[in-house]
């Protein structure tokens, strides 16, 4: 049998000995239950670690040697109701023997009480035997682990933690026919002409006199759309007709909406799929677009929390694009090592061609360093939600513990927050290139479906779209890239005092990566200067304080927009440096594996400062001379 996981020596390195196990064990130990089974972080890891390979033999021997099948055999709709094919309703219907749609619920509910990130590990061995299945089944278990957090957040749920048991939670109804395989879940946010701009969003919720909820409107492209249990953003409000553009969002909050009820084998709608999506690719993955006409809506949390709480479920799910992308590249790079391997041409395998073994080393190079940041990211991520959790129900707030928990909390969001725009922006890429490069090594038989390269490139198109597409991600960052200049100035420039002080005193390969980082600090503090000089031109010296005080990041963030996805790399080209100098730390031996980040990481960093210093000005100008016609047009009108 083959194993997905055994076959990756980079992967066992990561779960052997790259991440900190014992920290996740302490947290996740709180909701074990009363009659664990395992003893402690050691052999918690152990079987976790068993079910990576569960996982990745499943993946080898069920999954990716029906790729092809999958691709080409699409559920369908039929009476208003999705229809899979035989294969695809078997290999979920195995998941569901497995354990693997509850692998990260408590075992009150019916799950195995694993890490978060175990989720994520598993979800790349998914996605390297077919991305579409991944993606399908992230909308299983992902949902019901929402629900339980969502009901924690707003206190719905009660625990005993002296006794490490969940007594009650508010949708555990809905979570264990999840975790069970009968019911499925998904997410609802993008409708017609609102996309990533939620504040154009406009389908309702409504309070009856009752005080019971419904929601109306259509939305669209919803993955998994066809399941039973639907987290839908609705307007409880109206924007403000004042409010700048992207304004608006006070005015949203989120519902579970019930989309049919089922007896003896029929089920009732409360919604209509109207439409499945004829995609270019991820065809196991159902898309739909489904309407509610005043259909029955649980709210949740308080009115007007639905942009805050839908934030919770795209970071996770953003986080599980860059582990899915990566499963994605490490299938197109094995593919093409391995037909390039055996392909001859001009008196050797194209493998031992100077060009193409280029490509290879790149793509090897990516993943490694992808992966290293993926799981950085969704280890902070998991800490800060679930040290959220100890805070409020372990501390006393106010006291030393409620204290220290508060710091850890916001220290781990903002490192989450931080990276998980870079690792949706460079997996999402690099899976669109690697399988680009794949198809191309392949050559002509790379066109052709017999190979399976074109498959994985038609599936990766869509990773920079979803979740929050590339541009999004580049926004995101840079805006908390410079906004930290604007709010903690002192603390950025002793950042990059300290990171210059390394860069001459530190070890050797410290030194490189605190190059780097000062690399990045050079262009965000070139760009904050553009910003600077347009801002406070014409001002006099005493209207500067008020401006600087005064930020709005869609007209005086112009430079920086435009240099957005270079500012992005160059921070995701130095989160990658850091994350690999971590792993240093812990085994000398990986110090190659740095090394080759950064000879491709600091020519590349010294080329996109550039840009960025000399270019710019003049589309700037040419855009800033666009908008003054249109307000002059408006005004003569």
């Amino acid at each position: 049998m083959a194993d997905f996981f055994a076959d990756n020596a980079d992967l066992v390195w990561t779960v052997d000995h790259g991440i900190d196990w014992q920290a996740l064990y302490e947290h996740v130990a709180l909701l074990e239950g009363p009659d664990s089974e395992l003893s402690g972080w050691q052999e918690a890891k152990e079987f976790w670690r068993e079910i990576l390979s569960l996982t990745g033999t499943f993946a080898a021997d069920e999954i990716a040697p029906y790729s092809a099948e999958l691709d080409r055999a699409e559920p369908q709709l039929v009476d208003g109701d999705v229809v899979f094919p035989e294969r695809t309703r078997r290999i979920f219907e195995q998941l569901g023997q497995m354990g693997l749609h509850g692998m990260c619920l408590p075992k009150q509910l019916g799950g195995m009480n694993c890490p978060i990130l175990l989720y994520m590990l598993s979800a790349e061995l998914m996605a390297r035997a077919d991305v579409s299945v991944m993606t399908h089944h992230g909308f299983h278990g992902g949902m019901a682990m929402a629900m339980l957090t969502y009901s924690m957040l707003e206190g719905t749920t009660e625990l005993d933690l002296s006794t490490k048991t969940l007594i009650s939670t508010r949708f555990a109804t809905q979570i264990e026919q999840i975790a069970t395989g009968q019911a499925w879940g998904c997410m609802d946010i993008t409708e017609p002409d609102a996309g990533s701009d939620m504040a154009a969003l406009r389908c309702r919720g409504e309070q009856a006199a009752d005080g019971s909820w419904s929601v109306t409107g259509q939305k669209i492209f919803i993955t998994s759309g066809h399941g039973r249990y639907h987290f839908v953003i609705a307007r409880t409000a109206e924007a403000d007709a004042d409010s700048a553009p992207g304004g608006g969002l006070d005015g949203l909050s989120l519902f579970l909406v019930e989309t049919y009820t089922e007896e003896a084998g029929q089920k009732t709608w409360l919604a209509t799929v109207e439409r499945l999506e004829e995609k270019l690719g991820h065809h196991a993955s159902p898309t739909v677009s489904i309407s509610f006409d005043h259909s029955p809506a649980l709210l949740v949390g308080e009115v007007g929390e639905g942009f805050k709480y839908m934030l919770l479920l795209m970071n996770n799910a953003r986080i599980a694009v860059g582990f899915e992308a990566i499963g994605l590249c490490e299938s197109a790079v094995r593919m093409a090592e391995a037909y390039a391997a055996q392909r001859p041409s001009m008196g050797k395998t194209i493998d031992k061609h100077e060009i193409i073994a280029d490509y290879l080393d790149e793509a090897r190079t990516d993943i490694v360093g992808l992966r290293a940041l993926a799981v950085h990211s969704a280890f902070n991520e998991e800490v800060a939600q679930r040290t959220r959790m100890r805070r409020d129900h372990l501390a006393v707030q106010g006291s030393d513990d409620w204290t220290a928990l508060d710091r850890e909390f916001k220290e781990r969001t903002w490192q989450s927050r931080l990276r998980t725009p870079l690792i949706k922006f460079l997996a999402a890429e690099k899976a669109v290139e690697i399988s680009r490069r794949a198809l191309q090594i392949h050559g002509g038989c790379g066109y052709t479906r017999e190979y399976g390269a074109e498959k994985l490139l038609r599936d990766s198109l869509v990773l920079p779209i979803y979740e929050g597409t590339t541009q999004i991600q580049a926004l995101m960052a840079t805006k908390d890239a410079l906004l930290f200049i604007t709010k903690r100035p002192s603390a950025f420039f002793k950042s990059w005092a300290d990171e210059r002080r390394r860069a001459i005193t530190g070890a050797p390969l410290e030194r490189r990566v605190s190059r780097l980082r000062s690399q990045v600090q050079a262009a965000q503090l070139h760009l904050m200067q553009r910003i600077l000089k347009g801002k406070l031109t014409g001002r006099s010296v005493g209207a500067w304080k008020k401006a600087l005080a005064d930020w709005d990041t869609r007209t005086d963030f112009a430079p920086a927009l435009l240099h957005a996805e270079r500012l992005t790399r160059l921070l995701v080209d130095a989160a990658i440096a850091e994350a690999l100098l971590g792993q240093v730390g812990i085994d000398a031996g990986r110090g190659a594996i740095l090394e080759r980040h950064l000879e491709r990481a600091e020519p590349r960093s010294r080329y996109l400062v550039d840009v960025i210093k000399t270019t710019g000005d003049r589309l700037l100008g040419e855009l800033a001379r666009g908008e003054e016609e249109l307000v002059t047009d408006a005004d003569a009108a």
